[in-house]
């Protein structure tokens, strides 16, 4: 289904861009949101759009995330994989930055202010934009809404930088699905529709790239209530379940 994240992104939501994705759940506010791919694959094409036109990057650019799981997240990450953009998740150092995303939490705990272009995330409930974005930093739901939904870029090749890890080597595309498919095969995802609690499986490549890799659709659950596991996964027709009930 394609050797780069935007190639695989979009071939999923190809076969059907009406039909459930990404299925989102936070336990402490009660949150539910649901992204068709279509929806989805706007807000990827923004932000890619917000990448390119709004900051000029492109491959060879590194992108800085301090970002919770959440749709926004994978948002996010689809974006500036569509672009181009290498991303370092989690990174502790804004040395080698171009463009900073990152949570009202993580900007408030003093996460390295680098780049010029640094967008804050409120993950307010409907993605609702934040009133005041602290100092320094662009609302990024209000900078990705003013561009298009969709983005004409370039094509990413496999060899383009896709992750940074935590030892500081630099996955490609190619690589970094190979890892996914890989994972994902650990994780018991095999296609349909699969329930993350994103608290035990916090990273990227678990709950977002892993799915995506076995051309599954995700419910995503963060600050969970495990005894709403159960029928969460009845009620959103889940074929598998990953999580501490697993």
């Amino acid at each position: 289904m394609g050797n780069t994240v935007p190639s695989l992104f979009a071939a999923i939501v190809g076969r059907d861009p009406s039909l459930p994705l990404l299925t989102f759940y936070d336990d402490a506010t009660g949150e539910r949101a649901e992204l068709s791919g279509a929806t989805l694959g706007n807000w990827v094409s923004k932000t890619a759009n917000l990448l390119v036109d709004g900051c000029g990057l492109g491959p060879g650019d590194t992108a800085g995330v301090w970002l919770p799981p959440h749709w926004q997240t994978a948002a996010v990450l689809l974006g500036a994989w569509s672009a181009g953009v290498t991303v370092a998740y989690g990174e502790p150092t804004a040395a080698g930055i171009d463009v900073e995303f990152a949570s009202a939490q993580a900007v408030e705990a003093g996460v390295p202010a680098g780049p010029p272009d640094r967008f804050v995330l409120g993950l307010a409930p409907m993605g609702m934009p934040m009133r005041t974005p602290p100092a320094g930093w662009a609302d990024y739901v209000t900078s990705a809404r003013q561009h298009g939904d969709h983005f004409p870029g370039a094509p990413v090749a496999a060899d383009t930088g896709a992750l940074v890890e935590t030892d500081g080597s630099l996955d490609g595309h190619g690589p970094l699905l190979d890892r996914a498919r890989a994972r994902a095969a650990e994780l018991g995802i095999s296609g349909g529709r699969v329930l993350i609690d994103a608290d035990a499986y916090p990273y990227p490549l678990d709950w977002l790239l892993a799915p995506l890799a076995a051309g599954a659709s995700m419910v995503l659950s963060v600050r969970t209530d495990l005894s709403k596991l159960p029928a969460r996964g009845t009620s959103e027709q889940v074929d598998h379940t990953v999580g501490p009930t697993v």
